[in-house]
C-alpha cells in the first residue's frame, strides 16, 4: 500500500519524517542566528557608551544602554557646512531616480533581447555578459572621459546615468523574460492590436514581477550605500554616506557616532528588503528552473 503523503493546511508536503523536519528546522535556525548576529552586534554597538565600546573581549550585550551616540551624530551633522537635510535629499533623489531608470531601461532592453529577433542581437548580448566581468574601478577612467565630454561632471546625472546603464539588471531581466513570458501570450496581445510597447508594459512586466522587484532591491542598495564619487566635487551634491564617513572619521572619540551612523545607513536597505522579501525568495527559487 502506497505511503500516504502528509498534508499541512490542505497542501501536500514532502514525505519526510517529523524527525527529518525537526532536523532541517534546527539547522536553518542555526544558520539564521549566524546571519543575524552581525546586524544585532551593529545595533548594540550603537547603544553602548564609549567605555563599553572599547571593552575587550567585546560583549554581545549592553550593560548601560544610551542614545547619546545618536545625539552626538546629529550634533556633528548639524555643525557641517551643508545642511544634513541636503545630504539626505541627494541620496534619496539619486537612489530613486537611478532605480526607476535602471528598472525601465533594463527591462525594455531585456524584452527586446529575449522576445524580439533582430540582426546582431546574440552578439550584442554576448558583449553585455562580457561587461559583467569588469568592476566599476576598471572602467572609471573611461566613464570619467565620457561624462566630461557630455558635460555632466559634478551633476546628479553623473550618478544617475551610470545606474541606468547597469548591465547586471539587463542580464537578470532577460533571464526572467525568457523563462516566464511565453511567446503565445505575446502573440495573442499583438493579434488584439496592442503595440509592442503596450505588450511589454501590460503583459510582460506583470509576469516578471519577482525579477524587477529583486532588481529594485539590488539597485537601490548599490546607490544608497554609494560613498565618495570621482564624478562629484561640490559638497552640496555629496551623498549621505560620504558625509557620515567624513564626520565619523575623527578617531576614537567619534566611535559611538560612527556606530550610530552605521545603523542608520543599514535601516533603509533592510526595510526595502523586508518589504520585497517574498518576491526575492521566489526569484532565487525559480532562477534555475526550466519548463
Amino acid at each position: 500500500m502506497a505511503k500516504k503523503l502528509r498534508t499541512r493546511n490542505h497542501k501536500v508536503v514532502l514525505a519526510r519524517s517529523r524527525g527529518g523536519d525537526a532536523g532541517i528546522t534546527f539547522i536553518l535556525v542555526i544558520f539564521g542566528i549566524f546571519m543575524f548576529l552581525p546586524m544585532y552586534y551593529v545595533v548594540i554597538q550603537s547603544l553602548k557608551p564609549l567605555d563599553e565600546l572599547w571593552m575587550f573581549p567585546p560583549r554581545f550585550y549592553v550593560a548601560k544602554p544610551t542614545f547619546n551616540n545618536f545625539k552626538d551624530l546629529f550634533t556633528l551633522m548639524s555643525g557641517s557646512l551643508v545642511p544634513f537635510s541636503r545630504y539626505i535629499f541627494n541620496t534619496v533623489f539619486t537612489s530613486v531616480a537611478g532605480v526607476i531608470g535602471n528598472l525601465f531601461f533594463s527591462s525594455l532592453a531585456a524584452y527586446a533581447f529575449a522576445k524580439i529577433k533582430f540582426p546582431g542581437g546574440k552578439s550584442m548580448f554576448k558583449l553585455v555578459r562580457t561587461s559583467l566581468m569588469f568592476h566599476k574601478t576598471v572602467t572609471a577612467v573611461t566613464c570619467f572621459i565620457l561624462m566630461s565630454a557630455l558635460q555632466i561632471i559634478d551633476t546628479y546625472w553623473a550618478i544617475i546615468i551610470p545606474a541606468w546603464g547597469s548591465t547586471l539588471g539587463l542580464y537578470l531581466m532577460k533571464q526572467f523574460m525568457e523563462t516566464n513570458v511565453t511567446d503565445a501570450v505575446l502573440e495573442s496581445s499583438r493579434l488584439d492590436g496592442a503595440s509592442e510597447l503596450k505588450t511589454f508594459w501590460v503583459i510582460a512586466m506583470p509576469m516578471v514581477k519577482p525579477g524587477w522587484l529583486t532588481l529594485i532591491v539590488y539597485s537601490f542598495q548599490d546607490l544608497w550605500n554609494a560613498g565618495a564619487s570621482i564624478y562629484i566635487h561640490s559638497e552640496q551634491l555629496k551623498s549621505l554616506n560620504y558625509a557620515i564617513q567624513q564626520i565619523t572619521a575623527g578617531g576614537i572619540k567619534r566611535a559611538g557616532a560612527s556606530a550610530a551612523a552605521t545603523v542608520i545607513m543599514m535601516l533603509v536597505p533592510i526595510s526595502v528588503f523586508i518589504i520585497t522579501q517574498s518576491n526575492i525568495i521566489e526569484t532565487m527559487g525559480s532562477s534555475g528552473m526550466k519548463d
